[in-house]
């Protein structure tokens, strides 16, 4: 059957997917595990006690313990080739695609914790480093190979569970490709271009793994100080298995990785990140949405992106008779403005003014709005924040509850706020990332509403005029261990409380913690004498918070304000200027408060 026209071709998804994996395979994040890759391409394992040979007599003496070979005796016969190096690449291969792309099914279907594959990946880590320390113990790890009729496969057998073992822990070590790929197989939506990419990006990052397997292989056939010390260089190789595995464990990994520069992030950007693999991988997995790349964001007039993708996925309507869907080809003969939004957001509150005014303005003449609200946060996905969140922001139109993320990824969305205009023969007509273009984006409105009804009399335009976005000013900080940009200071501790020292230096746009915090996935979380200290320029500064407890606001050395936190996650004003300006900022924190993210305007 031939390929529906405008899906990316297979071979594009593989060459980016090659590419992808080659970078990732030199980036930081991979050297821990380099050490292990090169030892595991060394010394064969050795097999079980034999019968003791009757002695012969050689020229050279006798060899020590029985075990180093010398290089002038003779070979019984012909030993096969260590293929141990291949052995570990397979293993991460399958390891690395099969549970990229199953891994969330099984494990949610299974109910098992979302971290399961991980520890499976440490456990396995840390016996194969026993092994390689006791031999006894290879065997048994070897045992399930044993069977298998082919000439050393028992013998590798070691190998290849090092290799499923090192595909898990890899997992976490990609950018957008991968991104794709996760988000594809969460989903279900399995399709033979996904399953290309995932095994193209898994074999890029194995051939580099595989070349310094076999440059492990190669010294330690062609020197004899390894063969002499096989024994040692094997204990020595599992030792260090078990190190890794305690290191990960326990994040230790992640401050050396901190402390090396990205020296990929150029090629990373240029590849993965580039517009044309941006607009291979966004779309790869929904069909309905493959015309919108014809269109450009903000573009300063109308054109024909393509038919408006469904949105579906959607957990809870808000804002509708009954909570009752609606469904876009109902809205037939109507202009529509999607609004992708999120509660927490304050780029997204900032834009919310300007919609409800579209909303009272236009809703008679034929305009429907409907904000698809897709989370950003796990708090985000409550119904009972949103609605409140939506009462309180004054959100009146309907919203679509997207905690799948089914509708942001039918649109190739990537941003918050995003507005999607559709006209009324449901065709996409524009859209517009981010802020800003309010005055632009309201006269499109209205030229569709005429398309649509010649005879419709439009009110005056409204009065909100466009915000003046400064580029200057602090950019919107997360506090979680994903996202975070900007931090100085001690290492940060995944999940677990940690003491923390302010940095006695915060330049411009950077914070840094002081006391007690846990730095977790979702937040950072408050301890005994909590601060977090910033230095950031703009007229005002907000900060999401939850929990209960007293807030106080130190701005250069001064208390400005104290607030009463209670409740879910909130939006608190912390500093409201008139003029945007450069100013050190110290929040103290009471037990158990939570902090999201760092807003300004």
């Amino acid at each position: 059957m031939p390929r529906t026209q405008g899906r990316p071709p297979v071979i594009i998804l593989i060459l980016i997917g090659l590419l992808g994996g080659l970078i990732t395979a030199v980036s930081p994040c991979i050297l821990p595990v380099l050490p292990v890759v090169f030892l595991a391409g060394g010394p064969a394992p050795e097999g079980p006690p034999q019968p003791a040979a009757a002695p012969t007599s050689t020229a050279a003496g006798s060899s020590e313990a029985g075990t180093a070979v010398l290089l002038d005796d003779p070979p019984a016969a012909k030993q096969p080739r260590n293929r141990r190096p291949y052995a570990v690449v397979a293993g991460l291969v399958i390891s690395f695609s099969f549970f990229t792309l199953l891994g969330v099914t099984i494990v949610t279907a299974l109910g098992l914790p979302d971290d399961i594959l991980r520890y499976i990946g440490l456990g396995l880590l840390v016996l194969i480093g026993l092994g390689l320390i006791f031999p006894p113990v290879e065997r048994i790890l070897e045992k399930p190979f044993a069977r298998i009729p082919q000439r050393q496969v028992n013998k590798e057998g070691g190998a290849f569970a090092l290799g499923l073992g090192l595909g898990l822990l890899y997992v976490p070590c990609a950018g957008p490709v991968l991104a794709a790929i996760t988000v594809a197989g969460a989903q279900g939506r399995l399709s033979l271009d996904i399953v290309a990419l995932t095994v193209s990006f898994a074999i890029g990052t194995a051939l580099p793994l595989l070349a310094f397997a076999l440059a492990g292989r190669r010294v330690s056939e062609r020197i004899g100080a390894f063969r002499r010390r096989a024994r040692k260089l094997r204990i020595v190789a599992g030792g260090l298995m078990i190190v890794l595995a305690l290191g990960l464990a326990l994040n230790v990994t992640d401050a050396i990785q901190r402390a090396l520069p990205d020296y990929t992030s150029a090629a990373q950007k240029k590849i993965e990140d580039s517009r044309a693999a941006r607009q291979q991988l966004s779309g790869l997995y929904d069909d309905s949405n493959k015309e919108l790349s014809r269109c450009e964001d903000g573009a300063d007039q109308l054109r024909s992106c393509g038919q408006a993708p469904p949105i579906q996925g959607i957990s809870k309507w808000l804002n509708t008779p009954g909570g009752a869907p609606v469904d876009l080809k109902q809205q037939h003969g109507k202009v529509v403005l999607i609004d992708f939004w999120t509660y927490s957001c304050i780029n997204c509150q900032r834009s919310l003014p300007h919609i409800k005014e579209w909303n009272r303005a236009y809703k008679g003449a034929g305009l429907e709005i409907i904000g698809v609200h897709s989370p950003e946060f796990g708090f985000e996905k409550d119904t009972g924040n949103v609605q409140s969140q939506a009462k309180k922001l004054g959100v009146t139109y309907p919203v679509a509850l997207d905690n799948k993320l089914t509708t942001w990824n039918n649109y190739r969305n990537r941003f918050w706020p995003a507005k999607y205009l559709i006209d009324s023969h449901g065709t996409v007509r524009y859209f517009k990332f981010g802020e800003g273009q309010y005055a632009q984006t309201e006269d499109l409105i209205r030229e569709l509403l005429r398309d649509a009804n010649p005879a419709v009399k439009l009110p005056a335009r409204t009065a909100q005029s466009d915000a003046q976005l400064t580029a200057d000013r602090t950019p919107e900080t997360y506090l979680n261990n994903h996202n975070i940009t900007g931090y100085v200071g001690d290492p940060l501790l995944d999940d677990k409380p940690k003491n923390y020292r302010l940095a006695s230096d915060i330049p411009v746009n950077r914070l840094s913690l002081g006391g007690n915090w846990t730095a977790g996935y979702d937040s950072f979380t408050a301890g005994q004498n909590a601060r977090l200290a910033m230095t950031y320029k703009a007229k005002n500064v907000n900060l999401v918070l939850s929990g209960q407890g007293k807030v106080t606001v130190v701005r250069n050395g001064k208390t400005v304000k104290q607030l009463d936190v209670h409740g879910t996650p909130t939006m608190h004003r912390l500093i409201d200027d008139k003029e945007a300006h450069e100013d050190r900022l110290e929040v103290r924190l009471a037990p158990g408060i939570q902090a999201y993210v760092l807003t300004f305007g």
